[in-house]
């Protein structure tokens, strides 16, 4: 008999995928966690039903919640993640040689447990020594650590459960003091095919708090609609104004300098959610 998981995207749409064993199925004192083995995309991590990642599309998120923020600072020493237990997001982060620290703070320690044991690929990078991992709430650590970051990336899940005050504006004027005074944020802002109101109503929260407001897209499948968005706040550089030529080329998959600026081209009705 075939085993299917499916996530309903919305209440009447979804995507499924044909799994091939089940490694864990359990309840954290946060959410419903499950690591699953998948014929087309490789072991997945799923928590509140939702898929978070998979072997063999993560690179594009992972990517691209890194590597536009940091191309587009000069000089990122101190970087924090929220959320991303999985670790992609770190490693990422770690492949500019000019980061001296990457703290990551997730709420959760089982998906870090499971990330390491079912997601080697992704979150090899965890134990480096430059790298700070802590088990707690992302929220809190943003207010108790004032103009401290050089760049702050919010890997958060979508905004339910323990991952709803992460889509709130407090938190955005809270990462705004947590930044140093030429600092930069990033946040994965959901799709724009089902999720419109949260793109314009973050996209309006951001730009009362950050005089540079920029939002880019990307392709992944797994993620609803398959088309994902990102919204970048600055307090001083233009991610527009990088010059292509100056950004190394580095081991990535999807993201490259000629994408730099091409991501934040966005189809005519997703641009009009940003006006």
């Amino acid at each position: 008999m075939d085993l299917w998981f499916t996530e309903k995207q919305t209440p009447s749409f979804g995507i499924t995928a044909k799994i091939k064993q089940t490694y864990v199925s359990e309840k954290t004192d946060f959410q419903d966690l499950a690591m699953i083995e998948t014929e087309e995309f490789g072991n997945m991590l799923v928590l509140d039903g939702m898929v978070m990642t998979t072997v063999k599309d993560e690179f594009v998120y992972h990517e691209m919640v890194a590597h536009p923020a940091l191309n587009t600072h000069p000089n990122p020493k101190k970087v924090l993640v929220v959320g991303g237990g999985d670790g992609g997001v770190i490693r990422e982060v770690i492949k500019h040689p000019e980061v001296e620290k990457a703290v990551l703070v997730e709420i959760d320690g089982k998906v870090i447990e499971y990330s390491k044991k079912y997601l080697p690929e992704i979150a090899g990078k965890l134990d480096e020594p430059n790298v700070e991992v802590l088990v707690n709430d992302g929220y809190m650590h943003i207010i108790e650590h004032k103009n401290e970051y050089d760049v702050i990336m919010v890997d958060s899940t979508e905004p339910v459960g323990p991952a709803a005050p992460l889509f709130e504006r407090g938190f955005y004027q809270g990462i705004f003091e947590a930044l140093k005074e030429d600092g930069i944020f990033v946040a994965q802002t959901d799709n724009p095919w089902f999720k419109a109101d949260l793109i314009q109503k973050v996209n309006k929260d951001v730009k009362e708090i950050f005089p540079i407001v920029r939002v880019y897209g990307a392709n992944i499948p797994t993620y609803p609609s398959g088309l994902w968005t990102f919204t970048l706040g600055s307090k001083k550089y233009d991610p527009l104004e990088v010059d292509e030529n100056q950004i190394p080329e580095m081991d990535t998959r999807y993201y490259s300098p000629r994408l730099h600026k091409a991501a934040f081209v966005l189809p005519k009705f997703v641009e009009d959610l940003t006006k």
